[in-house]
């Protein structure tokens, strides 16, 4: 069992072995789910969807998709919410 320190803000920081555990990695998401009796359970929060939505961001509005040079370009230039 491992116990962790609250923050005066309410924070808790979980470490780097609990982070390894659940496969987490700096970024990612953890849910958090509220159990009966004061309890909490942690995991790791995995993206949902189908494969055939990532598709769908290749696509451009009222036109047609993406040709290869252009998602190279849009990968070289480390695609940071722009087109």
């Amino acid at each position: 069992m491992s116990t962790l320190t609250v923050t005066a803000k309410g924070q808790v920081t979980l470490r780097k072995d609990l982070l390894e555990h659940l496969g987490v990695r700096p970024g990612e998401k953890i849910s958090v789910d509220k159990l009966p009796d004061g309890r909490i359970e942690v995991r790791a929060a995995r993206p949902v969807g189908k494969i055939s939505d990532v598709f769908d961001f290749l696509k451009r509005e009222n036109g047609p998709s993406l040709s290869i040079k252009e998602m190279n370009r849009t990968a070289a230039r480390g695609w940071a919410g722009r087109r």
